[in-house]
Order: structure tokens, then C-alpha cells, then sequence
């Protein structure tokens, strides 16, 4: 018998890629992110085959990790506008990318549709998703003093660490969400100080590229 094989499919949703349909036993979200999509509530959820998931119901039984019936309620809600949000935040991020791509303050973009599809990772991105998501990262030139400056200088996007919501949310994962990795480790993995996260939303592409634009000049 082979392990379970477990998909954390929360940054591309179930609109961009189905680990079911590529071999995973089991698909894992938190709900939190674009499915609720209103950054309004806090649940995840497991997907996958029935004899699989029955273990899984039978822990939660136990442990008591049921979600509440709001909750509930609020994500039928999310649910009917899933596709157009995450549809809409896609394009959206396509257009921030392309925007990025060529900027001077932009030392690297870590965008997968920009990804060489002969490498590794181009070659899965182009084999089982359909689009890309909406959140990335970049690396600024100047390092973490102009991802500081860069950060206090926007306007539009807010400094948060989440992603999938409504709104654009842009983090310094070196000093929020990798700050208790080791340096040596954060570098391995390419998590550097000057990496900028962008979660991008649903707002008028123009509006966020000008407020990344002035906050490029303001880094």
C-alpha cells in the first residue's frame, strides 16, 4: 500500500487545478481564502475518495472540528460568485505580471506562466492548470530597505498576509510569514528579503498598477 497522497490546492482553488483528476486521494483547502473570498470566516475543507474521507470524518468527529452553521451559510454565499472573483483576479494578476515583468526595479519575477515550460515547474504548470491564480511574488531591487519602502508606499493594496479575498493584499514574507525559518533555509527555498508577496483582488487593473507603479518609484 502506497501513503495517502494529499493536495494543498488553496492558491489556484478548484478553478485552476483539480489534484483529484491528476492522481491525489485527497484535495485540501482552506476555505478562508478564495473560496469564502470575503476575508469574513475562518474553515477548510478535504475532498477526495468516499473511503479516504470517511477516516477523515471519523477524526473530526472525535476532535470536534466541525464548522459552524454561519459559516456555512456565508460559504454557499461565496460559492455562487467563486468563478467570476477568481476569473477576475487572474486577469487581473496577468496584467500586474506583464506590468512587472520588465519594470527596472524588478529584480525577479516569480510569475508560473512566465515559468520556461522545458523546465520542471513550467512543464507541470503548463500539463495540469489551467491558469495561473492570483497571487505571486517578485523580488525588488535594493533589498529589504526598498521592499520596506516599496510596502509603505502603497496606496491601494493593503499589508497583509493573506490572499484569495476581494481585496489586494501585499506582504513581506521574510518578516511576517517565514520570520521564525532560518535565514539559510528561507534562502534555499527563495524566500529572500527582498521578496514581495502580491495576493491580487478584484479591483480595476489600472488602479493597482498605478499604485504598484508609484510605490516602485517611492522604493
Amino acid at each position: 500500500h502506497r501513503p495517502v497522497i494529499a493536495c494543498d490546492n488553496t492558491l489556484l482553488g478548484p478553478v485552476y487545478q483539480k489534484p483529484l483528476d491528476h492522481g491525489a486521494d485527497l484535495s485540501v483547502y482552506s476555505l478562508t481564502k478564495y473560496v469564502g473570498g470575503h476575508s469574513d470566516l475562518i474553515a477548510g475543507a478535504v475532498l477526495g475518495a468516499k473511503a479516504v474521507v470517511k477516516q477523515v470524518k471519523a477524526l473530526r468527529g472525535a476532535i470536534g472540528t466541525q464548522l459552524d452553521p454561519h459559516s456555512c451559510w456565508m460559504l454557499g454565499r461565496s460559492l455562487e460568485t467563486l468563478g467570476l472573483r477568481m476569473e477576475r483576479a487572474n486577469s487581473n494578476a496577468q496584467a500586474i505580471a506583464e506590468f512587472l515583468r520588465n519594470h527596472p526595479k524588478v529584480a525577479k519575477l516569480h510569475y508560473l506562466p512566465f515559468e520556461d515550460e522545458n523546465s520542471d515547474v513550467g512543464a507541470l504548470f503548463k500539463r495540469q492548470c489551467s491558469g495561473a491564480g492570483s497571487t505571486f511574488s517578485f523580488d525588488i531591487e535594493g533589498g529589504q530597505a526598498a521592499a520596506f519602502r516599496f510596502l509603505n508606499a502603497l496606496q491601494i493594496l493593503k499589508l497583509a498576509v493573506s490572499l484569495g479575498g476581494t481585496e489586494s493584499l501585499a506582504s513581506h514574507p521574510a518578516a511576517m510569514t517565514h520570520s521564525g525559518v532560518p535565514v539559510d533555509v528561507r534562502e534555499r527555498i527563495g524566500v529572500l528579503d527582498s521578496t514581495i508577496r502580491l495576493s491580487i483582488g478584484i479591483e480595476h487593473p489600472d488602479d493597482l498598477i498605478a499604485d504598484l507603479a508609484q510605490a516602485l518609484e517611492a522604493a
